[in-house]
């Protein structure tokens, strides 16, 4: 019988061969076609990551299931979208000097008033602003709160402090839409400039730049707003949150921005659903007085509370997503270990003694 020390001698002689005679290609012919490889790639991609449906379904289950506890989520962040709602009644007046103030910027950049999108955008980002700033008491406090509560129960992890994780990731998010706004912005200010250079000033150019305009802002402001609630959802696993989790999110979100984007599209299409109702029943019959005030307020109320559970609902998909994605990296990870994976298998019997080298595609029996 034979020792340890023959056999690895053995094994080690017979990979120097086949290293030799370049008979590995057999066992990674397939990872050493980079089209192969790719296409690989993407096929195990396709099997790890969670169908966007399957997603929703589960979220709105676990909505279902858990229902006592979204609800009081709901009311913690009933403050917040009462604030927001309301913040609407002040659009005539606090977004007029945002709205003046943004048209002279526009202006001044070399952008013309014929230009309907940038004057539609100009309405649109005043009207952003406004209740922003009018709501950023209670984003900080109630809505933060409300999604720290919902991310704390469906963790395995109740005894860290989600809190002050969120606070950083949400300051550093607003930081993160303005520079995206203001990217967005510069690209369409320098093709504009250039295009007008060149001596396309028509009516038809401005019509169609505007469209085009248009989608593209539409396409950077929705990854933006995807990342950014990726990396809400995500601060808590971090130790600190703030840009790096920003980073992190935008590592994850590769390859997964249309799931990302479908998820995301019933939600909101929900709170502006939501935003609209508020106004067709609640801001109507208030300029028109038809209603008593307190019927306005308890159905305003009742409203309010709808929209609270939506971003209840926004929260426990984007959770979901993050999971789907982290055990997507994992499985991926463990993929590639598994390519570049050879076993040493040595088995002893009374009669004789077998070694076999397995390779991700083979095994080949040396003795």
């Amino acid at each position: 019988m034979y020792n340890i020390k023959h056999y690895m001698s053995i094994i080690y002689i017979y990979i120097d061969n086949l290293i030799k005679q370049n008979s590995f290609k057999n066992w990674w012919i397939i990872q050493e076609t980079p089209s192969l490889k790719r296409k690989d790639n993407k096929l195990r991609m396709k099997k790890t990551m969670e169908d966007p449906s399957k997603i929703m379904r589960r979220s709105i289950h676990t909505f279902l299931q858990h229902y006592h506890r979204a609800t009081t989520a709901a009311a913690v962040a009933l403050p917040f979208s009462t604030a927001l709602l309301l913040s609407q009644l002040f659009f005539s007046s606090s977004s007029s000097s945002f709205h003046m103030k943004l048209n002279t910027l526009f202006r001044g950049a070399g952008f013309s008033s014929s230009l309907d999108f940038f004057n539609i955008l100009s309405l649109k980002l005043s009207q952003t602003l406004s209740s922003s700033l009018l709501t950023l008491p209670f984003s900080l406090t109630f809505l933060l709160f409300s999604k720290a509560y919902i991310i704390k129960l469906l963790s395995n992890n109740h005894d860290s402090v989600y809190y002050f994780p969120l606070l950083r990731t949400y300051i550093c998010n607003s930081f993160f839409l303005l520079s995206a706004n203001a990217s967005a912005f510069a690209l369409f200010f320098l093709a504009f400039n250039i295009l007008n250079s060149f001596g396309f000033s028509s009516t038809n150019f401005n019509t169609l730049f505007s469209l085009s305009s248009a989608i593209i802002y539409s396409i950077i402001l929705a990854k933006a707003f995807v990342i950014s609630n990726l990396a809400l959802v995500s601060s808590p696993s971090s130790s600190s949150g703030g840009y790096t989790t920003i980073l992190k999110a935008c590592l994850l979100i590769r390859g997964r921005t249309s799931t990302a984007l479908a998820l995301a599209l019933p939600t909101n299409l929900g709170l502006a659903g939501v935003e609209a109702l508020f106004r067709y029943r609640v801001m109507r019959s208030f300029y028109k007085g038809d209603r008593d005030v307190t019927s306005i307020a308890i159905e305003g109320t009742f409203i309010a509370y709808l929209y609270a559970l939506f971003l209840v609902l926004d929260t426990i998909v984007n959770f979901f997503f993050y999971q789907s994605c982290v055990k997507n990296e994992e499985d991926q990870k463990i993929g590639r270990e598994d390519e570049y994976l050879i076993k040493i298998q040595i088995r002893e019997t009374e009669n004789n003694t077998k070694i076999c080298i397995k390779g991700p595609k083979s095994c080949q029996e040396i003795l």
